[in-house]
């Protein structure tokens, strides 16, 4: 089994009147609940390209992501896990994942309540325990997989696999990012061979007003205002 042990920075924030924490792994953190929050884990990517005939990456993936879950929440001991949709990259890689990692799965979710919100490469129910859902609210906020763009305040989703570029001393980093402002917030991509979308593409970033800042991923976290428009 993989493990984890890299040290991360993390930012906290607040979005309506809850105060969360962005980590520096892609998890969102919400201590006052006891909730931790991934988005876009894409479980079985590497098999589904297999089996559809697409690029064949190394089959490591599935098991990279669930040791760096299993991490955050040995560390954090959440009692609820929200995962915001498309935790598989499709239907058929729940059904084909690997009895090793199921097991893990399983063990992750003993003790604990755990929401598989759906997602649009995962619709209904995974078969894998815990409860299914196309949204969840807890107090102030609503978790679904896609934003939408008429949503009242205090909106959670994923989907997009938000991404922004800087300049450093060393040259041009891109980054996997939280985007929010006073209304919403969209999480990075935590599987571990996502791609992602610039923050500042407009498919995105019209979600957004002015105050909109993003949260750079990574064992340093920074927050940079999205109207920088730096590019990705």
């Amino acid at each position: 089994m993989f493990r984890f042990c890299i040290i991360m920075t993390s930012t906290n924030f607040q979005l309506q009147d809850a105060r969360l924490t962005a980590r520096g792994s892609g998890a969102l953190w919400w201590e006052d609940a006891r909730l931790l929050c991934v988005s876009d884990l894409h479980l079985g990517k590497s098999e589904r390209l297999a089996r559809r005939g697409g690029t064949l990456l190394p089959p490591y993936d599935t098991r990279e992501t669930l040791a760096r879950l299993d991490s955050e929440l040995s560390e954090l001991n959440p009692q609820t896990v929200i995962c915001l949709g498309d935790s598989f990259d499709d239907s058929l890689a729940a059904e084909h994942i690997d009895e090793t990692d199921r097991l893990q799965i399983t063990n992750m979710m003993a003790g604990r309540r755990w929401f598989w919100v759906e997602g649009n490469h995962d619709p209904g129910d995974l078969g894998l325990g815990g409860t299914a859902v196309q949204e969840l609210e807890r107090g102030p906020l609503t978790f679904r997989h896609i934003a939408q763009s008429n949503a009242g305040a205090g909106e959670i989703s994923g989907h997009f696999h938000p991404k922004i570029g800087v300049p450093t001393r060393a040259g041009h980093i891109t980054r996997p990012c939280f985007v929010y402002d006073t209304r919403r917030l969209i999480l990075p991509a935590y599987g571990a061979y996502t791609g992602g979308l610039s923050a500042n593409d407009p498919a995105l970033n019209t979600l957004f007003g002015n105050d909109a800042c993003c949260i750079l991923t990574g064992s340093k976290t920074s927050t940079i205002p999205l109207s920088a428009r730096l590019s990705a």
